[in-house]
């Protein structure tokens, strides 16, 4: 029997005209070279000393195609050819990737051979429309206990997660990684620390979390242009599997490398710098990647995306950016982690805005007197340190300062533990009461 569909496949990638070009120079961490017909978005073999380099057309300056390199730029010289492949940035997706690890351009970099069944995706494709967007209205469990009770998720929900280095980040989307009522977790590391790599596989993902997760993975190491696709590769592999109605976690670490990744090719396509440093691109790729996350009329995509603060400012451009796009924010204080509570969310200044459409109303209750009592005693916690604060003086200063204990007990978690929803639920219940 005649398989039409390989046919048509192979009909598909066959060329009878080879578009050809030549390199005209080098410059810094870009390439370019003259070739007829070649728009911005397609991928280009660069024929150098060596291996073929692959590189992505990002710009035209004076008739010259501007490209960035998704390899090392060593070898490239001058007249080395350039051969089109007439196409966009794509990868293979399909069940199969379940448990495996791949590198940016979603080639495997576990040991375990190649992915060559399944279909081939779009790495840069456009959000939803806005109006086949379904309402949520059903949380998504997340397994720690202080973000199911006082900053409930909803499915389809985008969050930033605010921390500084070495806050507990990692260990924390490991936690939702392994605790998540999801069918399938995506987790995309964009320019993580080589070394933290198989630390997080190891310790915070662990083998029950790995075998239901894609791992990207796009080093610190690595071009501008791989840890910018790392994100974009992790997206769209959840919108394979949010199309077939799975429902979705997605986990990129973090948001803010993948705008400085943007940053560099921008300046490096010759962008002039705005905010910051920051060229005008990445402000307009930014809500294009978070964007495609969410509701959509099939399945869903709930998304976490760490934001790295430096000293606690929350109005830095890229946190200033992402925290009005997205559905809430969970802050990570590191005066919290240095008093020893894991994870060290303070849930004074963080919010789930779809909170309200997913829980109950004696939840919402409790969980607005546990922050007003947190809120007031961290209000107060200069005074109550250095023994100025006087019992009696202040009823409702009174009850924080006798509930906090409790209350820290609440918060804090291993993280091994995994608790369920309708215990950690009695416990905020109990803890408030």
């Amino acid at each position: 029997m005649i398989d039409r569909e390989a046919i048509r496949e192979k009909l598909a990638q066959t060329q009878s005209l080879r578009i050809t070009g030549r390199v005209t120079s080098v410059t810094g961490l870009a390439l370019r070279f003259t070739m007829p017909g070649v728009r911005v978005g397609d991928v280009v073999s660069v024929l150098k000393r060596g291996a073929p380099l692959m590189a992505e057309v990002v710009g035209f300056v004076g008739g010259e195609a501007v490209a960035m390199p998704l390899g090392a730029l060593a070898g490239v010289g001058p007249n080395d050819e350039v051969e089109s492949t007439s196409s966009a940035f794509e990868v293979r997706a399909s069940q199969a990737l379940l448990g495996r690890i791949v590198d940016g351009l979603g080639r495997p970099i576990d040991g375990r051979g190649e992915i060559t069944n399944g279909v081939h995706v779009p790495v840069d494709a456009p959000p939803p429309p806005a109006l086949s967007r379904r309402p949520i209205a059903r949380m998504m469990t997340t397994g720690v206990r202080a973000l199911d009770g006082v900053l409930t998720l909803g499915e389809g929900q985008r969050v930033g997660l605010f921390a500084g280095s070495g806050v507990g980040k990692s260990t924390l989307l490991g936690a939702i990684a392994r605790g998540a009522e999801a069918d399938v977790v995506v987790v995309a590391l964009v320019g993580e620390r080589g070394r933290e790599v198989g630390e997080f596989l190891d310790h915070c993902l662990g083998t029950e979390g790995q075998k239901r997760s894609i791992v990207v993975v796009a080093t610190s190491d690595v071009t501008a242009l791989e840890r910018m696709r790392a994100a974009e590769v992790a997206t769209a592999y959840a919108e394979y599997f949010r199309d077939q109605g799975a429902r979705v976690m997605l986990l990129v670490d973090s948001i803010t490398r993948y705008a400085r990744a943007q940053r560099e090719v921008g300046l490096a396509a010759g962008e002039p710098p705005a905010r910051r440093g920051y060229p005008p691109s990445v402000f307009a790729k930014l809500p294009r990647l978070l964007e495609r996350a969410g509701q959509a009329a099939r399945g869903s995509i709930t998304a976490i995306y760490t934001v790295l603060v430096e000293g606690s400012d929350m109005e830095e451009p890229i946190a200033d950016e992402v925290r009005g796009t997205l559905d809430g924010h969970i802050v990570l204080d590191r005066a919290i982690a240095a008093r020893g509570r894991y994870p060290a969310i303070d849930v004074t200044v963080s919010l789930s805005r779809v909170m309200d459409a997913v829980t109950s109303p004696e939840q919402r209750t409790a969980a607005a007197r546990l922050r007003a009592l947190m809120g007031l005693y961290e209000e107060k916690r200069d005074l109550i340190s250095v023994g100025a604060y006087v019992k009696g003086n202040d009823r409702q200063l009174d009850e924080a300062v006798a509930k906090v204990p409790a209350i820290e007990r609440y918060l804090q978690q291993s993280a091994t533990e995994r608790v369920s929803f309708d215990d950690g639920l009695a416990q905020l219940l109990e803890v408030v009461r």
